[in-house]
């Protein structure tokens, strides 16, 4: 077993709120200079430049996640990880479709980019991409697990946009086995807040939507390989499915 640093929870330029310099092998090239082994690219309700950053990070010693944060119908952000591109652009192309049809206006919410490998503009996506799917928390993990992956509740600790500032607490069901936590030892301080770490896989990625907000070599998860298999696998305690 090796420990490998991660960071998985970062935009792009595809996100209305990603900097137009998180380009593909611009956040590819930050991420290996920083020292991290394992990022995810989150883009908000969309897949469209996940397959750019694998191609621009080929050639170096970096696994790049294939992701998407969707937000919910209740506006709670979960973080959607898949085995490879084919199956993260087919559930964003599903995604897509229950966005509500709301033209993005780039002046007030920034561009909303596609880009290849070599950051050139492939296309801008028309409607706002940080706008709430017609997708419940309910059905979401059964719909992301069809494609092949699994997902977990992003920056429970934030006041908004987080499972915990919508609920008040977990829902029973979903069950999630991981979660993300920006800000652990602020938020582990309070003594009612133990039991997240007691029962569930925290995971702390840095939500970057400009490079120099990538995460540096900071958070660690020990792995035999840094694969998605194995990291689902560590993520959800050695389940053999994601939730239940």
């Amino acid at each position: 077993m090796s420990k490998y640093a991660y960071d998985l929870h970062i935009h792009s330029c595809l996100s209305p709120c990603g900097d137009a310099l998180m380009t593909p092998p611009n956040i590819a090239n930050m991420a290996y200079i920083k020292g991290l082994d394992i990022i995810a690219i989150t883009d908000h309700n969309s897949a469209r430049n996940v397959r750019a950053v694998c191609l621009a990070a080929s050639s170096l010693p970096l696994t790049v996640i294939p992701g998407i944060e969707v937000t919910t119908a209740e506006e709670i952000h979960v973080v959607c990880l898949f085995p490879d591109c084919d199956s993260a652009e087919k559930a964003g192309l599903e995604m897509e479709k229950h966005l509500p049809p709301i033209q993005n206006r780039p002046e007030y919410f920034g561009e909303q980019l596609i880009m290849d490998e070599n950051e050139a503009v492939t296309g801008n996506f028309p409607f706002l991409l940080s706008n709430a799917l017609d997708i419940s928390i309910d059905t979401l993990p059964t719909l992301v697990e069809s494609f092949g992956g699994f997902c977990y509740p992003a920056h429970i600790d934030r006041t908004s946009n987080s499972i915990l500032s919508v609920f008040g607490t977990l829902p029973d069901k979903p069950r999630f086995s991981a979660l993300e936590v920006s800000r652990p030892q602020k938020f582990f301080e309070a003594a009612e807040n133990d039991g997240y770490r007691k029962e569930h896989t925290v995971v702390t990625s840095s939500d970057a939507h400009f490079l120099a907000d990538i995460s540096e070599r900071e958070h660690l998860i020990e792995l035999e390989k840094p694969t998605f298999e194995l990291l689902r696998k560590a993520l959800n305690k050695g389940l053999d499915r994601a939730f239940s």
